[in-house]
């Protein structure tokens, strides 16, 4: 789903299913928007080796633009991945605050 600002939100899994009309939706983003392109990923329950190529193609596209990819709020699960994969060392993640408890 494509937000009419410069925020593209995530849902469910980005596979080899999905993940085509997600780079549709994210290069008519990059192409049609300015400055910092942000992934919303607070209900993206998981992604594979395809989701996980989409977004590093994404990111290399916004830096040859100038711009900057950056993944919000990611799940555990999506953490893990990115982790495991080294991901998180190239692309810009922007995780949810822990709740601060009393």
């Amino acid at each position: 789903m494509l937000a009419p600002t410069h925020v593209i939100y995530l849902t469910g899994l980005l596979d080899v299913r999905s993940v085509g009309d997600v780079r549709q939706q994210l290069n008519y983003l990059i192409d049609n928007s300015e400055g910092d392109v942000i992934v919303d990923l607070e209900s993206l329950d998981a992604l594979d080796a395809t989701g996980l190529g989409l977004l590093v193609a994404a990111h290399r596209r916004t830096q040859l633009l100038g711009r900057q990819l950056v993944l919000r709020h990611p799940l555990p699960s999506v953490i893990r991945i990115l982790a495991v994969t080294r991901l998180h060392r190239i692309l810009h993640v922007e995780r949810t605050p822990l709740p601060i408890s009393a």
